[in-house]
C-alpha cells in the first residue's frame, strides 16, 4: 500500500513538474506592475480577469486527486481565496480567517482555497489546523487556474495572493489582487462583497 502510494505520488509530482515546464509564457498585462514580493515587482503569467466578466472555468484537484472546476459549484456563489502556499505564515492566517470567521456565516457560498501545494500537503495542513469549513484545491498538476486567472508568479512557480467573489452565475463581482505577497487581503471588502450577493 505504501509502495503504491509512493509510486502514485512520484508520478503526480513528475506530471506536475512536466505541466510547469509546459506552462504558458503569456504575461498578464492586465495586472502588470501590481504585485511585489518583499518590495520587488513580480511578473504574473496567464490571462488576467476583471470584475464584471464571467469567471473562467479551471481544472484543479481535490484531496483525493479528483479533478474539480467551477461546474462542480453550479448555481452557488463562490469565494476563491488564493494563496502561494498554505503552510506559511500569512497564507495560514488567511485560510484560518476565511475558515473560522467567514465560512460559518455564509453556508450558501462555496468557500475554496487554491494553492500550488500538492493535495497531500493541503490535507495534512487542514488536519493539523482544523480547517473544516472550506475546501482546499490544488493547482499543482495542470496550473490551469493560474493560467486562466493570470496569477502564476514567473520564476517562482506559485500563485499570487488574491481573493475573488463570484455570484451564483459565476460572474466576478469582487477581485482583490494583494499588492504585496507578504500582506493579508482586505477581509472587510471581501465580506462586503459576500453580503451584497
Amino acid at each position: 500500500m505504501i509502495k503504491k502510494l509512493l509510486v502514485s505520488s512520484i508520478a503526480v509530482m513528475t506530471f506536475s513538474l512536466s505541466a510547469v515546464a509546459q506552462q504558458s509564457t503569456t504575461i498578464n498585462n492586465l495586472d502588470a506592475g501590481k504585485v511585489t514580493a518583499q518590495g520587488k515587482p513580480v511578473v504574473l503569467l496567464g490571462t488576467g480577469v476583471e470584475v464584471g466578466q464571467a469567471a473562467p472555468d479551471f481544472r484543479v484537484v481535490d484531496a483525493k486527486f479528483q479533478a474539480k472546476g467551477l461546474a462542480d459549484y453550479q448555481q452557488k456563489p463562490v469565494l476563491l481565496s488564493v494563496v502561494p502556499s498554505l503552510d506559511t505564515g500569512v497564507c495560514s492566517i488567511q485560510t484560518k480567517h476565511f475558515n473560522e470567521q467567514v465560512a460559518a456565516n455564509y453556508p450558501q457560498v462555496a468557500m475554496l482555497t487554491i494553492s500550488t501545494d500538492l493535495p497531500f500537503a493541503q490535507k495534512r495542513y487542514c488536519a493539523a489546523e482544523g480547517i473544516d469549513k472550506l475546501e482546499t484545491l490544488s493547482d499543482a498538476v495542470w496550473r490551469d487556474f493560474a493560467e486562466n486567472y493570470g496569477l502564476l508568479i514567473q520564476d517562482m512557480g506559485i500563485l499570487s495572493r488574491a481573493v475573488f467573489v463570484l455570484d451564483k452565475n459565476h460572474k466576478i463581482v469582487y477581485k482583490e489582487l494583494v499588492t504585496e505577497l507578504s500582506k493579508e487581503p482586505n477581509y472587510d471588502n471581501a465580506i462586503a462583497a459576500l453580503k451584497a450577493l
